[in-house]
């Protein structure tokens, strides 16, 4: 036979849901609580509640990289920079990432331009690390360290924002996130089973639903813009027009 008559023929690549891991923010606080030391709880909370790759996007990051003004910041990604328009995206300031941020940034020394910098070296195996962390924490290691972290964080995304926005801020396509990254959870399966009479058909209910998801889109991620606001008027240091990079209180 002179070809393969499969060789025109896309390969299904089927999920293995063994592997899937819903890193609760319950857990997220304790391995935090574990971290040695603010730039480790940066990187952590990067993942958990940026969705960032580990370590490829991390260590990219430069203070030039984040408007606090705009509440956004850019992300540098290696693994998609070859697809048009894929060299980077933004993500939203998150509030959950702000008081990280915020606590490397006043340690920086002036004229620093690199937001990670203990955990950049290539010799530096940062899941070995987190494993000992997530122990320290009192918690099995799930399956896949940081992996599971964006799959987590897209999952909650997913359940206030459209698949567009969410699949924008984690840098990667709505089938990539239906096959490999959304996760059913067993918030998921207790919000099913509760008693109907909370969950009655008809006017009252979609009204209800609807107040429900804008009021936790207002209290999770609604305060975005308000706390990067906060942070560039008001406890932040003065940024020069060059940049974000940490400043002395000089200038």
């Amino acid at each position: 036979m002179a070809g393969n008559p499969f060789d025109d023929l896309k390969s299904c690549v089927v999920p293995n849901t063994s592997r899937y891991y819903f890193v609760s923010r319950e857990e997220a606080k304790k391995v935090l609580d574990a971290c040695p030391d603010a730039q480790w709880r940066l990187v952590f909370a990067l993942c958990r509640y940026g969705g960032l790759r580990c370590p490829s996007e991390v260590v990219r990051l430069e203070w030039s990289h984040v408007d606090w003004a705009n509440g956004r910041m850019t992300v540098p990604s290696p693994k998609t920079e070859h697809h048009p328009g894929g060299e980077c995206r933004q993500i939203p300031l998150f509030p959950e990432l702000v008081p990280h941020l915020q606590q490397v940034f006043e340690q920086a020394e002036p004229g620093t331009e690199a937001i990670i910098t203990r955990y950049r070296q290539p010799n530096q195996n940062l899941g070995t690390q987190l494993q000992r962390i997530i122990r320290k924490a009192g918690l099995k290691p799930w399956p896949k360290l940081f992996q599971n972290l964006r799959s987590t964080r897209e999952t909650e995304l997913a359940e206030h924002f459209p698949m567009h926005v969410v699949c924008e801020w984690i840098g990667n396509s709505q089938p990539v996130a239906a096959r490999h990254y959304l996760q059913v959870t067993d918030e998921h399966f207790r919000r099913a089973v509760q008693n109907p009479v909370q969950h009655r058909t008809g006017t009252k209910y979609t009204e209800a639903h609807g107040q429900q998801q804008a009021d936790a889109e207002q209290g999770v991620y609604g305060s975005v813009q308000a706390s990067a606001e906060k942070q560039a008027h008001g406890d932040m240091a003065v940024v020069g027009v060059t940049g974000l990079e940490p400043v002395t209180s000089s200038l």
